[in-house]
């Protein structure tokens, strides 16, 4: 028998332990009070009668309790509880020692695994790791209600990022890049004034960049529309210092301004290289205070309304050109880098069907093939679901409502997410065993948990300083309030978002209907729990007046984690439990063949629903020398889904120079096929972990899935 400890980790079944406490407690009182070691026996048997296969230790506990008072042992019964409370005491005292203990010997494998971008071993990564596990427990026994404390071990619902829960900490945001270059801004302490040049430009936003990830916790972005303007700067500021510096010398006007020109065109050149560079450099070289690269997006959309629109398809080109390329390794070879993420936005101009800008989509399209970005946002698309705008989600797939300033205005960029619960759906559908009226009425009981699972994300936020986090909400990135002023106002209404997340839509199906989500069956009922969750999110918006949101969770660890904590209650379920892993969101399982015009075609239908986060993916061979087939599938993406992805391989091995697919093999270890080496530390293996992509390997969970995932082209 396995026992269940407070943190959720199980132990083997010790009657020892047993008979000591309840010894301890037999030396507190006397005569006939005591209690004889047959009785001792009796009642470690009687738990050991009972043949489970686990059980808590609140319930051996509450069992010992039972049986003393069942043998008129009264007062002992009195004297083991008092026992139990101090030994609680002691215990909460002291929760944190075995997993810091562990973290920093490099044993505690659960936490070290969380995060596929987060090299545990490094001692900024632990520092960061311990102090989110001192914050884990805090949040445990003093900030969070019991019930949503166990219903988060229970594996009802899981409440993200308990890590950084004791600080007033947000998720992920819109980083307002167009102010803070234009305004200036300020960083510890110091009055960043707005640029002159491109390149200044750049090193600023990764600046920006770097500070505004040590202060939050989730992803953000940054709309590269903004730069076009110091692009123009960087030219124009050349062109008249020389056409001045020609005319002084005597040449014709005619003269001065050809070559100013060719001047200022090098130049210009010159700057964007260099300050693109930066940006794809920095960000992967910078390490913030959570002991990772920072989790930044670069939103690029060839908007013809802005004046820069030349300037803007530059930076764009040669963005798509150094990732291409990729970055050096240690060992000095191109790999593929797993930040920023890129996003290119399909349009009318660049959609492959005769646009200006469609040899931009085809380098795109190359790139894609070889570094796996960038993904692609249709804005014909995003436009029907978004009130007619086209717009960046926050980080991986974090997308925000529609809302408008007083002065009627839509505003996207400055928005944020105040944080994610998500809900276990296969685990409704374990219980209700397809009795519908039992999974319904489950499903509103643990939606309205959820719901106080995310007030109590809310509460936490509420009377927030702004000095807590001055980049944010004094100099920019989200706003420009006083010093002391609370950040309420951002926080009471629909401007930030707060999101309700659900996993394992194609597991609930199977349970309850017994086929995939993709049999007309299945499909039915997939939609009425989507529409169920929106409707859900809908009205709590309406009574509260806060940004809910229908969010389709990422999962790195959490489709592990989930899939684990069901086995270990439920035991193995053929197709559910067994297989280690849930799959993502509204996702078509990962095992199930199904072309990719298929898989995204129908995945389109849930993505409006889930209209607070959501992307689709497909798995590819090696494209590279297939490309018309790759832009024939970016051509489908255009009319027909809002947001998708591509996932291929992109390894080196160290030892031998491979540069194929690293493989996982039947250990669920990762091997490279033509020397068979295994050693993580000399290979370099990116894979798309779940929107954004991982290159510090995966938990057992994670690695299952991706070791399951069929071509879908």
């Amino acid at each position: 028998m396995k026992v269940i400890k407070r943190d959720g980790r199980k132990v083997e079944y010790d009657s020892d332990k047993i008979v000591i406490a309840i010894s301890q407690a037999n030396k507190e009182v006397g005569g006939k009070d005591k209690i004889s070691r047959a009785n001792i026996e009796f009642i470690t048997k009687y738990i050991e009668s009972l043949e489970k296969s686990t059980m808590s230790v609140e319930d051996i506990q509450d069992i010992i309790e039972r049986k003393l008072m069942e043998l008129g042992k009264f007062t002992l019964a009195k004297k083991y509880i008092l026992y139990r409370e101090k030994h609680d005491l002691i215990r909460k005292a002291n929760s944190t020692d075995e997993s810091i203990l562990t973290l920093v010997r490099n044993a505690n494998k659960e936490t070290m695994e969380e995060n596929s971008n987060k090299n545990a071993v490094l001692v900024s990564t632990q520092r960061d790791l311990i102090a989110g596990e001192c914050s884990k427990d805090l949040a445990d026994r003093v900030m969070l209600p019991e019930r949503i404390v166990k219903a988060h071990y229970d594996g009802v619902l899981h409440f993200h990022d308990k890590d950084y829960y004791v600080q007033p900490m947000h998720n992920c945001c819109l980083v307002n890049i167009k102010d803070m270059l234009e305004n200036g801004t300020v960083m510890n302490g110091k009055l960043i004034e707005s640029p002159k040049s491109f390149q200044v430009a750049c090193t600023v936003v990764t600046q920006i960049i770097a500070a505004v990830a040590s202060s939050q916790y989730g992803g953000q972005s940054v709309d590269i529309r903004h730069l076009g303007k110091y692009l123009r700067k960087t030219y124009d500021k050349v062109y008249k210092k020389r056409y001045l510096g020609y005319i002084e010398k005597g040449l014709s006007h005619e003269e001065a301004d050809e070559r100013a020109k060719e001047d200022a065109i090098e130049r210009r050149q010159e700057d964007l290289t260099a300050g693109v560079q930066t940006i794809q450099y920095q960000i992967n070289t910078l390490m913030t205070t959570n002991g990772q690269s920072p989790f930044v997006t670069i939103f690029m959309f060839l908007d013809e309304t802005n004046e820069y629109i030349e300037e803007i398809a530059m930076i764009i080109e040669e963005i798509l050109k150094q990732r291409l390329q990729g970055i050096k390794n240690e060992v000095g070879v191109y790999v593929t880098p797993a930040f920023p993420k890129l996003i290119y936005v399909l349009d009318e101009n660049n959609c492959l069907n005769g646009g200006k800008y469609d040899y931009i989509t085809k380098l795109a399209v190359e790139c894609s093939s070889k570094r796996l970005y960038p993904d692609y946002i249709s804005a014909k698309i995003m436009r029907e679901n978004y009130e007619g705008n086209v717009f960046s989600p926050m980080g991986c797939r974090s997308f925000l409502s529609p809302w408008k300033n007083e002065k009627g205005e839509y505003v996207f960029e400055s928005r944020f997410n105040q944080g994610v619960v998500s809900i276990n759906l296969p685990q409704i559908g374990i219980i209700a065993n397809g009795d519908e009226e039992k999974f319904w009425k489950l499903f509103d009981e643990r939606l309205e948990l959820c719901k106080d699972a995310l007030m109590c994300r809310h509460n936490a936020l509420k009377g927030t300083l702004s000095n807590a986090s001055p980049i944010h909400w004094q100099y920019g990135a989200i706003a420009r309030l006083k010093k002391g002023e609370t950040i309420d106002q951002l926080l009471d209404t629909p401007f930030s978002t707060i999101s309700l997340g659900y996993i394992g839509l194609y597991e609930v199906t199977k349970l309850m209907k017994g086929v995939s989500h993709t049999d007309p069956v299945g499909e039915e009922f997939s939609l009425r729990v989507m529409n169920h969750m929106r409707e859900a999110v809908d009205r709590w918006k309406k009574e509260t007046g806060l940004g809910f949101a229908l969010y389709g969770t990422p999962a790195e660890s959490l489709c592990y984690r989930f899939a684990r904590v069901d086995r270990e209650r439920f035991g193995d379920i053929p197709d559910i439990t067994d297989k280690g892993y849930y799959t993502n969101s509204y996702h078509v399982d990962v095992r199930e063949k199904i072309n990719a015009f298929d898989k995204l075609k129908f995945e389109s239908k849930y993505q409006p629903i889930s209209s607070g986060g959501a992307i689709s993916y497909v798995e590819i061979p090696n494209m590279r020398n297939n490309l018309p087939a790759l832009e024939a599938l970016v051509k489908f993406i255009y009319d027909n889904i809002q947001y998708a992805e591509f996932n291929t391989k992109s390894d080196y091995c160290h030892i031998c120079g491979y540069d194929g697919e690293i493989t996982v093999n039947e250990n669920y270890e990762w091997e490279c096929p033509q020397c068979g080496n295994k050693d993580h530390d000399k290979m370099n293996v990116t894979r798309r972990t779940c929107g954004y992509l991982g290159e510090n390997f995966w938990n057992v969970g994670k690695t299952k899935e991706i070791k399951a995932r069929v071509l879908h082209l």
